[in-house]
């Protein structure tokens, strides 16, 4: 039986046997387990991270924590002033931004054009008139710019183009999407509203791995408004950031309370990611256990050998030791305490590197996928459960071959027959 004396004399000759190890052998098991440690964490972090940093970038450069926008039977809030207002008293909020939305075509080659049968160079996009500075408050959007200059609040005929509208910076031709070619910072282009036209300039690119960005127009507020021929002061969104802390839930909850929602759609930043971007989340997921998984059988099969071929060359002391009156569930444990060990050993080590270099160095430097900056999800939890399953699977990979081992009989251990 797995006794306390059985168990004492398995850890006493656990630590024998490593003591008289070869520290090469050691540290390439260990290694084993470090490397399986990372696979099992790492690999999950990433594709989840992947995804993680496109939920980032919506709260970051375009929702902030909690987004009012226009209800599904309207084209702006109403009594947005007062909505503003109340808004502005709550403790939570640390900034807002508010923003006209209308949609819009841009033309790039109206004055080349020789006939009224060839194809314009125009696609549509959605037009965002914005405070330029509060804009740039909230979401850094001057950062964005990969060519040209920021929008200044005096800016009559000018304007930002996401870089999914420009044939230069674009990946390509999108559904329903023709990028326009030969436009640059400085070009004259029309844009169309409501059926008004007015030239203006781009005056900047901006490059946005979020597609509802990459397809917009920024123009500020004051321009929009007279496109669109409206007087009043009801926007289409109001973006709020809160202060660190708070919970967007219950500020989302509080504004309902307050009878917003009679107004306006209110929604947190998890609410407003489409929701296809969850159920990618929840596949990447999947996909990263699987591939994990493997990495653990690999593992476990590792030690399973090692522990095998350690038991057979050591068939004849272990014959020894049961002659002379040591339980074979002792030797059994002891064992399981090295493999115990070695997985102790790999997976602390790996928790070093997971949390004290991979993921403040992907948190500093995101990974560049083309459509997120992706992240290093290691939540605490997550990695516990996948700690335990490596030592688990360790501890039974290194008690099977042991046990068949010690099981054979005592005599033919000794003399060495099969």
């Amino acid at each position: 039986m797995f006794s306390l004396l059985n168990i004492r004399v398995g850890f006493y000759l656990a630590v024998r046997q490593l003591r008289r190890a070869s520290l090469w052998t050691t540290g390439l098991i260990v290694f084993v387990m470090l490397l399986t440690f990372l696979n099992l964490v790492v690999v999950t972090g990433i594709l989840v991270g992947l995804i993680e940093g496109i939920n980032e970038s919506y709260r970051t450069q375009y929702t902030g924590d909690v987004i009012l926008s226009a209800l599904t039977t309207k084209n702006y809030i109403e009594d947005t002033p007062s909505v503003i207002a109340f808004i502005k008293t709550l403790p939570q909020v640390s900034l807002l931004t508010e923003r006209y939305q209308s949609g819009g075509t841009i033309e790039a080659n109206y004055l080349t054009r020789t006939s009224d049968t060839e194809k314009p160079n125009a696609t549509g996009a959605q037009v965002i008139g914005i405070d330029p500075v509060a804009e740039d408050a909230f979401t850094a959007l001057s950062s964005h710019l990969i060519d040209g200059a920021y929008l200044s609040k005096g800016d009559y005929d000018q304007i930002l183009v996401g870089n999914y509208l420009l044939a230069k910076y674009a990946f390509g031709e999108q559904p329903g999407l023709t990028p326009l070619t030969d436009v640059a910072p400085g070009t004259k282009v029309r844009l169309t509203i409501n059926g008004s036209t007015r030239e203006v300039i781009v005056k900047g690119v901006v490059k946005s791995k979020i597609a509802l960005l990459a397809t917009s127009i920024f123009i500020p507020a004051t321009e929009l408004r007279t496109l669109m021929g409206r007087t009043d002061q009801n926007v289409a969104q109001i973006a709020i950031r809160l202060i660190p802390g708070s919970d967007p839930d219950d500020f989302k909850n509080l504004l309902l309370r307050s009878g917003i929602g009679e107004k306006a759609k209110v929604q947190t930043f998890t609410d407003s990611i489409p929701n296809g971007v969850a159920d990618i989340k929840t596949t990447f997921a999947m996909l990263g256990n699987g591939f994990s998984s493997i990495g653990l059988v690999v593992a476990a099969i590792t030690i399973f050998i090692v522990i095998f071929i350690n038991a057979i060359t050591r068939r004849k002391f272990i014959g020894i030791l049961k002659g002379i009156g040591i339980s074979g569930q002792a030797i059994e444990i002891s064992y399981v305490f090295q493999s115990l060990f070695y997985a102790s050993i790999g997976s602390g080590i790996g928790l070093l590197v997971l949390y004290g270099i991979l993921v403040p160095a992907v948190a500093a430097h995101p990974i560049d996928f083309p459509f997120s900056d992706g992240i290093l999800v290691a939540p605490v939890d997550g990695t516990a459960i996948r700690i335990g399953l490596l030592v688990l699977t360790t501890v039974i990979a290194g008690y099977l071959p042991s046990r068949m081992i010690v099981r054979r009989n005592t005599l033919d251990s000794i003399l060495g027959r099969n």
